[in-house]
C-alpha cells in the first residue's frame, strides 16, 4: 500500500449501486458493473492490504467498459464498509480469504470461472484461490503480488506504521474505511509481526493450471522484480510487464498502460 500516494477520495461518478453479501462469516459490501452486451466473464477485483470499493475509484468501471465484462469489487471483512475487524490478523489470513471467504462470496453470487484481477495482498491471495486447484479460475491478473517476504516490504510497512502516527494518514485512510484504525493496524502489525517473516505461498504456484499477467512497478517500495520471476519460475503461462515510472500501485501510476494490458488479456485483442 503506497501510503504516501491515496487517491483523493471519490467524487459523484455514476456507479452500480453498493450491495452487501455474507461470506466467511461476515457481512460484505460488493459493488457489480455489468457487462457491455455480450457474453463474457467475471471479473473479480482483489484489493490491496489497505484498499477498499472506495479505494480502486473509477478503475473498475473502465475495466468492465474496456474488456465488456462483468466486474465485481468488494471490501474484505475489515475494510470499507464491510462489517469491522473484531480480531488480530493471522499470519494465514490470506490463505483464509483464498480459501474460505472468496468461494463463499463466489457462490453466493453465481460466479463460476472467474478471472482474478488482485493488486498486492489481493494478488497473493488470487494465487491461493487458484493454485489450491479445488475451484476453476479462467486467468489471474497480478498487479505487484507478493510470494514470500523480502525486507524491502517489511521496511516499507515499517515506514507506513510511523507515517500513520506522525501524519495525517488516519484522516486520509478514514475516506475509504469505516473503522480505519483497525483497518490498518490489522494490515500493518501482521506484516511486522516475525512470525510473518516465514510467509511464502510459492508451494501454490505450481499447482495454478490458467494464464497468468504479472504486472510489477519498477519503482515499487512494497516488492521487488523477484516476486513476478518467481511465479514465471513456477507457472506454465506467464505473461509479466515491467512498468517504468510505476510504484506499488500500477492502475494509479500507469493506468492507461495498466488498462490496455488487462483488455488484452481478457479479451485476446
Amino acid at each position: 500500500m503506497a501510503t504516501a500516494d491515496l487517491p483523493e477520495a471519490p467524487g459523484g461518478l455514476q456507479r452500480p449501486p453498493l450491495q452487501r453479501v455474507r461470506a466467511g462469516g461476515h457481512m460484505l459490501e460488493y459493488r457489480l458493473h455489468p457487462a457491455c452486451g455480450r457474453d463474457a466473464p467475471t471479473l473479480v477485483m482483489l484489493h490491496e492490504g489497505l484498499g477498499s470499493v472506495a479505494m480502486w475509484r473509477d478503475f473498475p468501471s473502465r475495466v468492465a467498459a474496456a474488456t465488456g465484462c462483468p466486474t465485481l469489487v468488494y471490501s474484505r471483512y475489515g475494510y470499507g464498509g464491510s462489517d469491522r475487524l473484531e480480531e488480530p490478523r493471522g499470519v494465514r489470513y490470506m490463505h483464509d480469504e483464498a480459501l474460505v471467504a472468496l468461494p463463499e462470496l463466489l457462490d453466493e453470487l453465481h460466479i463460476a470461472r472467474p478471472i482474478l484481477i488482485g493488486h498486492s495482498d489481493g494478488a497473493s491471495i488470487a494465487l491461493i484461490h487458484a493454485g489450491d486447484g479445488r475451484r476453476e479460475v479462467a486467468g489471474l491478473v497480478l498487479m505487484a503480488p507478493h510470494v514470500f517476504v523480502e525486507d524491502l516490504s517489511v521496511a516499507s510497512i515499517a515506514k507506513a506504521k510511523i507515517a500513520w502516527e506522525t501524519t495525517d494518514l488516519p484522516r486520509r485512510l478514514a475516506r475509504y474505511h469505516d473503522d480505519a484504525e483497525r483497518s490498518f493496524r490489522g494490515w500493518n502489525d501482521i506484516w511486522l509481526h516475525p512470525d510473518f517473516r516465514a510467509w511464502n505461498i510459492t508451494g501454490y504456484l505450481s499447482g495454478i493450471r490458467c494464464p497468468i499477467l504479472a504486472l510489477q512497478g519498477m519503482d515499487d517500495e512494497y516488492g521487488t522484480m523477484a516476486q513476478v520471476e518467481t511465479i514465471a519460475a513456477h507457472c506454465r503461462d506467464v505473461e509479466i510487464l515491467k512498468l517504468a515510472d510505476c510504484r506499488h500501485s500500477a492502475h494509479r501510476d500507469q493506468p492507461e498502460a495498466t488498462l490496455a494490458a488487462i483488455r488484452r488479456f481478457v479479451t485476446g485483442g
